[in-house]
């Protein structure tokens, strides 16, 4: 019975007198078995594989929802299983990226950048959310996100519109990979923001009882001198809020309470770029 049925007293019917709508807020990818496939998701995915290779971006529209529905599931270790979506993440990536201080914007293509805010982990659509601690290795991680671009710009766009806008997607998802170009390492940069930002929110309104220092690591490997003072003003801020208290700096690493095995499996998953 769903916890609407149980507060309402409803059994399992609704008010009207028909059986309780499932929670379809509540999407999980499904979990496969051998060697990690875009096909045996899409094959295990409620509602059926989507269908490719035709004039219609339909099919596209539909696996962004997934966007929308998929947990950022670092925070989920600590807790918070209502926290923030992939898609939430993205989005405020994108709006901070309008705010490139000048000595950075007038060397930037801003409108690439806030595209690869939003492109730069679509994958998570299909793959889910991979984080440092989960034992995927990085090259693993590597290919199933590249065969699931791949999936997306060329099964699914690859005939909409000539395919023009799914090749713009997958070169802008391709750039933020490599991490050569200055547009890429200032979305990279904006990632671990948006991280940072999350992480300070969380625990204010945790009132000193959800400790997420770890995370506090992802500002070690900022690199652009502009996106470093918005974290160190940031840091201020959270110094103040913890002020008193004990807590873990994963800035720090293994002499503020981050084990040697979690430092190198963060070491491992940022060392690419």
């Amino acid at each position: 019975m769903s916890p609407s049925a149980k507060e309402n007293g409803t059994n399992g019917v609704s008010a009207n007198g028909h059986d309780a709508v499932p929670d379809v807020g509540l999407v999980q990818l499904p979990q496969v078995e051998g060697q990690w496939t875009v096909d045996k998701v899409l094959d295990a995915l409620p509602g059926g594989k989507p269908t490719e290779g035709t004039t219609s971006p339909l099919a596209y529209f539909h696996i962004l929802e997934k966007l929308k529905t998929n947990k950022r599931e670092g925070w989920r270790r600590f807790g918070i299983n209502r926290g923030e979506s992939i898609s939430d993440h993205m989005y405020r990536m994108s709006m901070i990226s309008m705010l490139a201080p000048p000595s950075l914007a007038s060397k930037l293509d801003m409108a690439k950048c806030m595209k690869m805010c939003l492109i730069h982990d679509m994958a998570e659509s299909i793959v889910g959310d991979i984080t440092p601690v989960d034992g995927v290795p990085k090259p693993e991680k590597s290919r199933r996100e590249a065969t699931t671009m791949d999936y997306i710009t060329k099964g699914l766009l690859g005939k909409v519109d000539g395919g023009r806008v799914g090749e713009e997607i997958r070169a802008i998802w391709q750039e933020y990979e490599d991490s050569k170009t200055l547009e890429s390492h200032y979305v990279h940069d904006i990632d671990k923001m948006e991280l940072l930002l999350q992480m300070v929110e969380y625990e204010k309104r945790g009132d000193h009882k959800l400790d997420l220092g770890e995370f506090a690591y992802v500002k070690t490997r900022i690199v652009l001198p502009e996106i470093q003072a918005w974290a160190d003003d940031l840091f201020k801020e959270w110094n103040a809020y913890w002020v008193g208290h004990e807590h873990v700096r994963g800035d720090r690493g293994e002499e503020s309470g981050v084990s040697a095995q979690k430092k190198a499996m963060q070491d491992e998953y940022y060392n690419k770029e």
